[in-house]
């Protein structure tokens, strides 16, 4: 059975095509992890991951790279604290 011998209802609608335009949210979502401003980073990226998504621009690389960068630092800067807080505990 051939794709032409299906049904019409079953033609699923081609995926949105990258239309070459950026998605700028992704990019300052990227330079604001670059900044250290984390928690505000990670927010940008999902919500410019979810608009790449939805119109196909280009971008999606900056915002997983600034969901990951701002997760890791949040991550390291808490292990960090605790390790900070214990040393601080023992010298008391």
């Amino acid at each position: 059975m051939s794709d032409s011998d299906l049904p019409a209802e079953y033609d699923l609608p081609p995926a949105p095509a990258a239309t070459g335009k950026w998605n700028v949210l992704s990019i300052v979502a990227f330079v604001i992890s670059l900044l250290g401003f984390n928690i505000i980073a990670v927010i940008l990226g999902f919500i410019a991951l979810n608009q790449v998504g939805k119109s196909g621009d280009r971008g999606k690389g900056f915002a997983n790279a600034a969901i990951i960068i701002g997760l890791v630092t949040i991550i390291l800067g808490i292990i960090w604290g605790f390790f900070g807080l214990a040393g601080l505990m023992a010298n008391a």
